[in-house]
């Protein structure tokens, strides 16, 4: 086993590390402030031409690929955040490839070995050339207890180098954010974040193997689609050991048309698993990249690799849900509210442009041809470019972003007027749902309508009489009291809250009564039966008052008149 590096020695590799950053980048700082001011320290600001955006773009994802594993990740995970970069940028580095020649195998029998112990009492046979090479891992086959199965080794001494290079990174992040704009600090604070995470999952294999066998077991009832089992025994934190799965990659059509398969139902398929991970599992794989996945010769989907992956909350799963049926209802509105809820978007963005953007959005996933002029009137017509826009992506929506991204290309490769919004309608509207778990998620929407109508109503007097305080009338300042000597807007507010409540109530042991929830619905029904008769007592009560005052009043201004007599 190739001995780890002491305290010095990576010491040593971070410094030469950002030497070799530094000198990488230098000439990507200058080219941004020379565009900030044209003779660095003076001078206005100079014009990008599209042309030199995209010369630039390709220079940068040359630069990354020479600065090794590391910087490759970072480059294909900011191909994912148009809220960071321009698209001539997302679009380049989008074709970025981990795919780099096999470590010594020598070598790698080393990280193998001393995970696994001695090859010939591990497996019963080992192919010692590596079927697949990628920047962080590699990939052999072997046999083991008579079967074949793939085995995924980590690559030597990448742990020392991903942690020099992440040293670095946060070594010159605060200079990257003192030059970036203001409205785009917080989400490169969490870009870096995320990248740190989520490199450091993929060097974790058995992160790797929990997340497989989820995704394995949540589709489990779905004949079409096949996840290889790990193997447990023969599987570490540097080594998993998967049963192999054959199968011809995904993006060869020729192949596939060869096979028989139908690649409009075969894209179908893709979308509709994708659909299930996101909105229902909760778990799910990140990285749908044509490499990643497979075809069987009965058109069985295989999917590989989940050292990309994510998870997402029940919370987030729920405004996913409604982003999605959003979408299929051509609710730009509501795709911009869903946006907003899940933390995605400032609230105070111009709503108008955003909503234009994603209503050609919309069009293209429809399948419709959006032409480049919409797209740069719509970009002129705002002070700025898309990555502008004032989107704030958490760590789970980037990936999720990222599947859409991935998934658009491979989806189109196999149907190129492939229609994303009908199967999202399709499969958002088919989709089995649990009764239980949406009536305690109503209830749980209901109580908090409550509470919020009751805080509001119980507010009125105390803010109207505030608001009235402090109207000014030029110099002269108007302090008002609203006078309610008949306890008036105390006895609405009152009402407002029981009325509110029984409404709420209603709709609530209905729920209960649907789902067959027997004692919440007897729970519920009393509940809602005394509110009513508390709103009923308050109006019973109030006339009654109103009568004895009405009568007192009567006898006043008797006695009065005759005290005058």
């Amino acid at each position: 086993m190739p001995r780890e590096p002491g305290s010095i020695r990576r010491a040593l590799l971070a410094g030469r590390r950002f030497v070799a950053v530094i000198v990488a980048f230098t000439p990507f700082a200058l080219m941004y402030y020379r565009d900030r001011r044209r003779f660095l320290l003076f001078g206005g600001s100079r014009d990008v031409s599209e042309a030199m955006r995209e010369r630039r773009a390709t220079a940068l994802r040359e630069t990354l690929v020479a600065l090794g594993p590391t910087f490759i990740k970072l480059g294909q995970l900011l191909s994912t955040r148009p809220d960071v970069l321009p698209p001539a940028y997302i679009e380049e580095l989008g074709r970025l490839q981990d795919d780099v020649p096999p470590a010594d195998w020598n070598d790698a029998r080393a990280v193998l070995e001393d995970a696994v112990g001695p090859l010939e009492e591990a497996f019963d046979d080992f192919d010692t050339d590596a079927i697949s090479g990628a920047s962080l891992g590699q990939v052999y086959t072997a046999t083991y207890e008579g079967e074949r199965v793939a085995v995924k080794v980590r690559r030597p001494g990448v742990e020392a180098l991903v942690e020099a290079d992440l040293r670095v990174v946060r070594t010159l992040f605060p200079l990257l954010l003192r030059s970036a704009p203001p409205t785009q600090r917080f989400t490169l604070s969490n870009v870096t974040t995320e990248f740190a995470d989520t490199i450091r999952d993929e060097m974790n294999y058995d992160h790797e193997r929990e997340v497989l066998e989820t995704v394995r077991a949540n589709l489990a009832d779905d004949p079409n689609v096949v996840v290889p089992a790990s193997v447990p025994e023969r599987s570490t934190d540097r080594v998993l050991t998967m049963r192999y799965v054959e199968g011809t990659k995904i993006d060869d059509v020729d192949a596939l048309d060869a096979m028989g398969v139908d690649r409009t139902a075969l894209a179908e398929r893709l979308e509709r698993c994708y659909i299930g991970m996101l909105v229902e599992d909760g778990v799910f794989h990140a990285d749908p990249h044509p490499g990643n996945l497979a075809v069987q010769d009965d058109g069985t989907l295989v999917f590989y690799d989940f050292g990309m992956s994510g998870t997402l909350g029940a919370e987030r799963r729920e405004h996913l849900r409604d982003c999605y049926l959003a979408v299929a209802n051509d609710d730009i509105e509501g795709v911009v509210d869903a946006f907003v809820a899940m933390g995605a978007l400032d609230p105070t963005a111009d709503r108008q442009f955003v909503t234009d953007v994603l209503s050609l959005a919309v069009e293209h996933l429809r399948g419709e041809r959006v032409a480049h002029t919409q797209v740069r009137d719509l970009v002129e017509g705002f002070e700025g470019t898309l990555h502008d826009l004032p989107f704030r992506m958490p760590r789970d929506l980037a990936l999720v972003v990222r599947v859409a991204t991935v998934l658009e290309g491979v989806c189109l490769t196999l149907d190129p007027d492939f229609d994303f919004v009908a199967v999202v309608e399709d499969a958002i509207e088919t989709e089995p749902e649990d009764p239980r778990e949406r009536v305690e998620a109503l209830l749980g929407e209901t109580s908090d309508d409550v509470v919020a109508s009751a805080r509001a109503a119980l507010g009125v007097p105390q803010k109207l009489e505030r608001t009235l305080d402090r109207a000014d009338r030029d110099d002269l300042t108007v302090r008002t009291g609203v006078a309610d000597e008949n306890d008036v807007l105390r006895r609405l507010a009152r009402r407002v809250v029981l009325g509110v409540a029984a409404s709420a109530g209603v709709v609530v042991t209905s729920l209960c009564y649907t789902a067959a929830l027997t004692d919440a619905t007897i729970v519920a029904g009393i509940a809602t039966l005394g509110t009513l008769a508390l709103l009923y007592r308050s109006f019973g009560s109030s006339g009654r008052q109103r009568a004895v005052r009405e009568a007192g009043q009567v006898a006043q201004r008797s006695l009065e008149n005759r005290g005058r007599r």
